[in-house]
């Protein structure tokens, strides 16, 4: 009965390939719109990821992502290093600036100052392009993102020495590297603390994040509440406050509903599709099902059959669907700034949703073929 049910489903070959495109359909859009969702999100906490090199960051507890930067004393350093199980902690400025171009042009960017005994969150040596870390502590020296550098100075080659003002004080860049592309496509910038400090307008506090590490033998996550409940502050692991950063976006931005509606309208086009095709396809074959029942093929088995067109269509459709999304996401990975990234989890979804579509579309089918009556049939006939 399988071979029967395969060679009714493949007999129209128009309607055969209309509810495959229709399923298709349903999973590029799903999973391609699913991908985009989650690329966006990794983008949120891209640099919370290339500041490397300590466990635990350490914050103002009114601090609800990354971006939402407010400062601390200095003296809460000098208290953090001082909690029971915190091997060292050094200071990270994070915050945006303007940096003056020759030509008058400005330009935000994003300033990372590292503390300058250890550099502590710098780029890693296989993250740099060119130069060398320990330029850093030069006068006035600053790396720079190479999406960044194409952004300041578009069209032009990789060059060392070029500079800019940043606060009305001169900017050399001693180094390139790459770096994760960021949610507000905003050059990278590091530098020193205490040349970042110079960097932008003064202000009574200027440290905005602590970074430090556990000592040897004691648990990260048991140190950041050793921190919370003898300084104050807010401590959180790296993977915790990407976390946290990530569910800033989800609850406090529009972006899941905008990607949820588009998701949803690919479902209910799908189904729209792949239902009204798949119910003309099962109309168009009540012949042949009322023949089968006529020879005795019970209920159970027809429906095995219908179930059956339904797995074929929707592999089939899902393969296509997820293949085109992969594809499609390549290009958009590489020729756009729009953010890529597939999870099996968009995967799996998206193949429950594609199932989904072909089970409740083979329902109305299926419903058809119950009530049917063989003599009806040759009645017709």
């Amino acid at each position: 009965m399988n071979w029967v049910a395969l060679k009714m489903l493949t007999g129209n070959k128009g309607k055969y390939i209309g509810i495959i495109l229709g399923v298709a359909f349903a999973a590029l859009l799903i999973s391609q719109q699913a991908s985009i969702f989650c690329g966006m999100m990794l983008l949120t906490t891209s640099q919370i990821k290339d500041i490397d090199g300590a466990d635990i960051w350490v914050m103002d507890p009114n601090v609800r992502f990354v971006d939402d930067v407010k400062p601390i004393s200095e003296n809460e350093l000098y208290r953090v290093r001082g909690v029971e199980g915190v091997g060292w902690a050094v200071r990270l400025y994070k915050g945006l600036t303007r940096a003056r171009m020759r030509t008058g042009k400005f330009q935000q960017v994003i300033l990372i100052g590292l503390d300058d005994a250890t550099l502590v969150g710098a780029p890693q040596p296989d993250k740099i392009v060119m130069g060398k870390i320990a330029d850093l502590r030069r006068p006035d020296a600053i790396f720079i993102d190479e999406d960044g550098y194409e952004l300041l100075w578009p069209g032009q080659p990789f060059e060392l020495g070029r500079t800019f003002e940043m606060n009305d004080h001169l900017a050399t860049v001693v180094g390139i590297f790459r770096a994760r592309r960021t949610f507000q496509t905003m050059p990278v910038i590091c530098a020193r603390y205490s040349q970042s400090t110079l960097f932008v307008p003064r202000q009574r506090k200027v440290l905005t994040f602590i970074l430090a590490q556990p000592s040897p033998g004691f648990d990260s996550a048991d140190v950041c509440k050793q921190i919370k409940a003898q300084t104050g502050l807010e401590a959180q692991t790296r993977a915790q406050f990407c976390w946290t950063t990530m569910r800033y976006y989800l609850r406090e931005t529009g972006i899941p509903a905008n990607f949820g509606i588009t998701v949803a309208l690919g479902f209910i086009i799908g189904m729209a599709i792949a239902g009204q095709t798949f119910y003309l396809f099962t109309v168009e074959n009540l012949k042949q099902f009322g023949t089968l029942k006529a020879m005795g093929a019970s209920n159970a088995t027809l429906i095995s059959m219908i179930v059956l067109q339904a797995v074929v269509v929707a592999s089939i459709g899902y393969c296509l669907g997820v293949g085109a999304a992969v594809g499609t996401g390549h290009l958009i990975d590489t020729q756009s700034k729009l953010a890529f990234y597939m999870p099996w989890q968009v995967m799996a979804v998206t193949g429950i949703a594609v199932m989904t579509i072909a089970m409740l579309s083979s329902v109305v089918s299926a419903r058809r073929v119950l009530v049917l009556e063989p003599a009806i049939v040759f009645q017709g006939s």
